[in-house]
């Protein structure tokens, strides 16, 4: 048998101090176990990836350490700490609501809150994508997530907040994750990286990063397949060749092409990408993000907003310096007409070439409305 580990689980936080992009949560939680103004119940609502469960298994290992430290995080060396993290722990019990959420479940789970803890101080019951429940069981655990003996935490995580009854939503202390940004998944796999001893280029990471859309778990999937196709030499080329993803010099090229009113060029980049098997309306779409990129560099207040790496940064301040910030506007308003034309259309492959005209045409645009 091999000894793999994915890394979405051989690097998840222990400590609130590692748990990444959630400080705002994490201090509030160490705050209230340091002064002791622990609430019988608390949800974590965010998206998938951002560390919910995560940090319920901290707050609950960190509840029951006999030996905190001063940044009140779990000592991993008290007979308590060592329990959870071998899955023996008795105070710690994990409901996964979505295949247990039936009302006898819910009774079985009151029958096991009435039992003190034989080890610790607390009993903590952590029930994972609670909006499963049903009614009936939301209606059965009321009373008891109200009034629970003095013993017993209740930690409940969602996906989607909208879907629990407001009854249960007024007894808990609600805490929402953020998305994870950029920056910080794309540090977070540098270390990663590092541990490994495998050579990552700083852009490829940061594209990892961005295909993970704000989850740290799915950026760490990413991570695992990329090096199983590559091997510890993980290069820009390989991730958008494993991730289909479209290389950001197309658009750069377009852009140069657009504003040389070179028609013909532009034409054969799109004939190119159709050939490379992308489709049309994700190229307007980028399209559209690689101009929006261009008109914040514009400004260096807003320049802070562009979340890339620092090649391709530097990349978009060159080439907005050349660009007038009225003729970016317009061509935002022309990729913005054709992408919601796109769906409706018959013949979009006809209405691509006609935006991409369009954008090569703006300096005679505005040559004749200045005459």
């Amino acid at each position: 048998m091999s000894d793999f580990v994915v890394s979405a689980r051989k690097y998840r936080p222990q400590t609130f101090d590692t748990v990444v992009g959630q400080s705002h949560i994490t201090s509030t939680l160490k705050n209230a176990i340091k002064t002791d103004h622990l609430a019988q119940a608390f949800l974590f609502c965010g998206s998938r990836g951002v560390g919910k469960t995560t940090s319920a298994r901290i707050l609950a290992k960190t509840i029951n350490c006999f030996n905190r430290t001063e940044q009140i995080e779990a000592c991993d060396q008290c007979d308590s700490c060592i329990s959870f993290n071998t899955g023996n722990s008795l105070n710690v019990y994990e409901l996964d609501a979505a295949s247990n959420n039936s009302v006898d479940d819910i009774r079985s789970l009151i029958d096991q809150v009435r039992i003190a803890p034989q080890l610790g101080s607390h009993k903590i019951y952590i029930i994972d994508e609670v909006h499963m429940l049903s009614n009936s069981a939301f209606n059965a655990f009321l009373k008891t997530l109200e009034e629970p003996p003095r013993h017993a935490i209740f930690i409940l995580a969602t996906t989607e907040k909208h879907k629990i009854i407001p009854t249960i939503l007024s007894r808990c202390q609600i805490f929402d994750f953020n998305r994870i940004k950029i920056k910080d998944i794309a540090d977070h796999l540098t270390t990663i990286a590092s541990k490994e001893s495998i050579t990552a280029d700083p852009e490829a990471l940061h594209m990892i990063a961005t295909k993970a859309d704000g989850a740290l778990r799915d950026a760490l999937s990413i991570f695992d397949q990329i090096v199983t196709f590559c091997g510890n030499n993980l290069t820009y080329k390989h991730v958008i060749e494993n991730l289909n993803v479209l290389d950001y010099d197309y658009y750069f090229k377009f852009v140069d092409f657009a504003f040389k009113e070179d028609i013909p060029s532009s034409l054969l980049l799109l004939n190119d990408i159709y050939d490379k098997g992308f489709d049309g309306h994700n190229f307007i779409i980028g399209l559209s993000n690689h101009f929006r990129n261009l008109l914040i560099c514009k400004d260096i207040r807003t320049a802070q907003l562009l979340e890339v790496g620092e090649v391709v940064e530097n990349r978009y301040i060159e080439q907005a310096k050349s660009i007038d910030a009225h003729l970016i506007l317009r061509a935002l308003a022309v990729l913005s007409k054709t992408d919601v034309d796109y769906k409706a259309s018959k013949n979009q492959r006809l209405l691509v070439e006609m935006a991409l005209m369009q954008l090569c045409s703006l300096k005679q645009e505005q040559e004749k409305k200045n005459a």
